[in-house]
């Protein structure tokens, strides 16, 4: 039963990596695709994380697991916003985008 349930989450973070993959390349512009691949990061790897937590018989393996998920949920929304941020200094049609019509 154990094996099922940690297969569904693996499955599960796996569907929602493909389904950023598609976000991805979808839009157009770099910050949606930002957060599209921020969003579908760090929902799948938490998934494919929990799913091994899940496997895992020893409780220090699964200790490292979530210390793993932990790191990505600190250290992805700071990249992303980084990376967001340099976008926006250095775009000089950056106005014009996110002017509404």
């Amino acid at each position: 039963m154990r094996e099922v349930i940690a297969a569904i989450f693996i499955i599960i973070g796996l569907i929602v990596f493909l389904l950023s993959i598609f976000g991805i390349f979808r839009f157009k512009y770099v910050l949606n695709r930002i957060h599209a691949a921020a969003l579908g990061d760090t929902l799948g790897l938490g998934a494919i994380v929990v799913g091994l937590m899940i496997m895992s018989v020893n409780f220090f393996a699964a200790a490292k697991f979530f210390l793993i998920i932990l790191f990505f949920w600190l250290s992805g929304p700071i990249a992303t916003h980084s990376i967001a941020k340099v976008e926006i200094l250095t775009n000089k049609n950056y106005e014009e985008r996110v002017r509404e019509k």
